[in-house]
């Protein structure tokens, strides 16, 4: 079965985790929902959930967004990516 590359794997709107790790900073969380609301201003900062690594470093932090479309998740990704606090993106 062939497939075609312009299908969409997700189909929008959806719910959509996205995980973002960095440096254990009191500023990190509210950075990260700051800019996670300005892609998805309907994200509520209360159900962002949040792993401390065992020696305390890291925190990874997970978000569930309404995601409308690929554009919104790639922006979004985006400015997560670049941000100088955000290691990782997943």
């Amino acid at each position: 079965m062939r497939s075609n590359h312009n299908e969409e794997l997700i189909q929008y709107p959806c719910n959509f985790p996205i995980k973002i790790m960095g440096a254990s900073h009191t500023a990190f969380l509210k950075t990260v929902a700051d800019l996670v609301k300005a892609h998805d201003p309907s994200f509520d900062i209360a159900t962002m959930e949040q792993r401390v690594s065992s020696k305390g470093n890291y925190l990874s932090l997970t978000a569930v967004i309404r995601a409308t479309s690929r554009a919104q998740l790639d922006a979004l990704y985006r400015a997560l990516s670049s941000h100088p606090m955000v290691k990782v993106v997943l």
